[in-house]
Order: C-alpha cells, then structure tokens, then sequence
C-alpha cells in the first residue's frame, strides 16, 4: 500500500484535479484506490459526483470520532475507487482540535487501519499548512507537490519544505517527497518551458516525466462530477493523467516499486 499526500499551500495548481484523475486513472489500470478529501471546500469530492450537502457522514466526524471510517467511506462511479468525502462542516475542525491531546495524528488514530485494504490512498490537502495537513503529513509515507508551469510556480514552496522536515524530525520520519507534478503546461510559451527547467533544476529526479497539458476537458470535467478519463477519455487530460499513473506504478520507492 503506497499512502501519498497531494499538497502545495498554493491555490489552483492542480492538486485537486491531480487527486481526482491520478486516481482515477490507477483504478482503470486495475488498482484498487482510496481518495481522503481534507480540503473543507470539498472540490475533489464534488469532482467525483459526490453530493455533499446530503450525505450523512463526512472526513470531518472521523476526525471528531463521531463516525468510524466504514461509515464514512463512499464508492465513486470509478469500479475500485473509493472516496472518504468533505463537507464545510470541516471548516471548523482545526479550532476544535486546538484543545485535544495529540491533535496531529487523530486521523492516523482513527482512518489507519482501514487503508491497509487498498493499493493506492491519494489525500487531497488543503491549501494550508495548518492543523488539518499535518494530520495528512503524519498518516501519509509519501507527498507529491503538484506545481503550475507559471511565473511564481516555486513560490511558497520553500515554506513547505521547512514544513515538511519539521514534521519528518518531529511526527513521521517515513514520509519523504517521492514526486513533483507539472501541471498546466503549455509548449506555446518559453517562459513555460524555462520554468520546468527551473523546477527540474531545484527538484531533480523527483519530477515526474509526464507534464499534464492545458485542456479544456480537463477544467469542464468537475462540473460534471466525473474525472477526465470518463468525461472525455480522447482528450489530452486522459492520456496525460494515464501516462501519470503508469509513471507512477512503475515508480521505485525504497525497497517497494
């Protein structure tokens, strides 16, 4: 079971729609998927079709322990994947973790055991690096930054690399940057082409080949609640993110691959 956080504190690079189609994408290729929506505005479980506003439970009562993770645990209309969705109702979760003992790893504590029943967990972090991501950071073995091929795309990033290694030394030293994610890329511009060269510089091997393209597809599909490889499966969205996901399992993880 490989356990991977999507996160960048950065807004609208991708990481959503990388959650959504990475993961979907791995479930077509026959592996059987977990995604954890952690974000409070619940985009990646409205992109797979989930209606939020009437379900019974969400991440949140897990967090709170008012509900056991089978409870909360939803099929998507992808065969093999599985969503544990979000609600607003997590809005308030990190104001009231503030007073529990031990308040980043309560997820850990309560969603844990359930993971060991999939190959892929996907969390889809929120653009933050509060109270609700480092409960993420601590469960997870392994973090993807999803960076937009832009101007500012390392912005930020430094911030959540002090980030990451406060929280290997102090609450998980198994989890390590195992992939950096190119979203949003253009061939039309050389400033895009000068900016992977950049991250490719700072980040090395850890960059994935596969570069996810603008498309159009790709930004319609979540208003119809469907990832992109079933909403247009032709499009340039579907073949990079299955060319993503093939990268991704032939991926070499210390003695896993």
């Amino acid at each position: 079971m490989r356990s991977i956080a999507l996160l960048n504190q950065k807004g609208g690079v991708g990481k959503t729609t990388t959650t959504a189609n990475l993961g979907a994408s791995l479930a077509i290729l026959g592996k059987k998927v977990l995604v954890i929506d952690m974000d409070p505005q619940a985009n990646l479980s409205v992109h797979l079709g989930v209606d939020i506003h009437n379900i019974k439970y969400s991440v949140y009562n897990i967090i709170m322990n008012t509900a056991k993770a089978s409870d909360v645990l939803l099929p998507t209309k992808i065969p093999g994947m599985d969503i544990i969705p979000s609600n607003i109702d997590l809005s308030g979760a990190e104001i009231e973790l503030v007073g529990i003992v031990g308040r980043e790893t309560v997820l850990k504590e309560y969603v844990g055991d359930i993971l060991k029943q999939y190959d892929y967990v996907l969390v889809d972090c929120p653009p933050s690096l509060g109270l609700l991501t480092l409960n993420v950071l601590t469960l997870v073995d392994e973090l993807f930054i999803p960076v937009q091929t832009e101007f500012f795309a390392l912005q930020g990033v430094s911030k959540l690399l002090d980030t990451f290694e406060i929280v290997r030394k102090r609450l998980n030293n198994r989890l390590e940057i195992t992939g950096i994610v190119l979203c949003m890329f253009t061939s039309r511009t050389r400033l895009c082409q000068e900016v992977v060269d950049k991250i490719k510089e700072h980040f090395g091997n850890k960059v994935f080949k596969t570069m996810v393209r603008k498309n159009v597809k790709l930004s319609e599909s979540p208003s119809h609640g469907k990832p992109v490889i079933t909403y247009a499966p032709d499009s340039y969205g579907a073949e990079d993110y299955m060319s993503l996901a093939k990268e991704v399992i032939t991926q070499v993880i210390g003695n896993k691959k």
